[in-house]
Formats: C-alpha cells, structure tokens, sequence
C-alpha cells in the first residue's frame, strides 16, 4: 500500500464513524429510547450522542456546513438580457 493513501483513507474512515455516530445517536433521540435531558445527568446524553459527533464531523471537514447550506439553496440562473441594436 502507499503510504501517502493512508492518511486520506485513515480521513475517511474518522467521517464515517463520526457520521455513524450521529445518524445512531439521533435514531436514539428520536426514538425516544433515550430521553433529552435527565435529572440525574442533565444534557449529557444529548452531547454525547449528537454534540460531540457534530464537532468532530466539523474539526474534520470544516467545510461540511457550506457545501450542505449550498445543497439547499435554489441555484440562480444569469438573467437573460435582451440585446437592443
């Protein structure tokens, strides 16, 4: 194997667990298997199963939010304009 390939597939690997880890802990949320908040460990839950995959997604791809809001965004066409001769 080269080694200049392992550090772009050790990345890649680091995205997909942090994306496995969001996706399982907001099924978790959502299903309501495990609550919000509790008396006993307040927001913990919560950060642990969307937080902190949310901030290692974002130290590793800084760009993800950018790319996802341009997703969104309705791609605007250059407005035609008429030639008058």
């Amino acid at each position: 194997m080269h080694p200049h390939l392992l550090p772009n597939l050790h990345h890649q690997h680091l995205l997909g667990a942090a994306s496995l880890w969001l996706v399982a802990g907001s099924v978790l949320l959502l299903t309501t298997l495990v609550p919000l908040r509790t008396d006993l460990l307040g927001w913990t839950p919560t950060f642990w199963l969307v937080g902190a995959p949310l901030v290692v997604l974002l130290v590793l791809e800084p760009s993800l939010p950018r790319q996802l809001l341009a997703l969104c965004r309705p791609r605007r066409h250059a407005p035609y304009r008429a030639v008058w001769h």
